[in-house]
């Protein structure tokens, strides 16, 4: 249920940036999710609009559109360089979620595909990112 504390979050920043920017309406939001979040899109999407009604008093979110993108997650071997997705990993949903809820036990989990170290970084795809606001001024 995470979905929902994530979806009020971006609602609260959304309207304190537009309201720092100067807009009257927010047409649309849109927030880039990373895939190692694993956030459950219906329910965040849910989440959003749901939110978003409950402020249209405010009448700023009134005819805004959320819409969601995700990043892929890639990875980087800090051993020999090599980068990979992690689409191309064989985790399956129980150590996906664990990575979720404690990033750090991916190294438990993942190898570099070409050297076999756990030794690597996250280059992207981690993260929830209010990514940009559109409106009218």
């Amino acid at each position: 249920m995470h979905e929902w504390a994530l979806a009020e979050a971006v609602i609260e920043t959304a309207i304190e940036e537009s309201r720092k920017g100067g807009l009257e309406e927010i047409s649309e939001i849109t927030v880039q999710i990373g895939e190692l979040q694993q956030i459950e899109l219906e329910v965040f999407q849910f989440a959003l609009d749901e939110i978003a009604k409950a402020h249209d008093e405010d009448s700023l979110l009134t005819n805004a559109k959320m819409r969601l993108e995700t990043e892929r997650a890639i990875f980087k071997c800090r051993v020999c360089g090599t980068e990979w997705d992690y689409r191309d990993t064989c985790v399956n949903e129980d150590e996906g979620e664990a990575i979720h809820f404690a990033p750090e036990v991916a190294h438990v989990y993942v190898r570099c595909p070409s050297c076999k170290s756990p030794d690597f970084e996250v280059i992207q795809g981690r993260g929830v990112l209010l990514k940009a606001i559109k409106g009218k001024r």
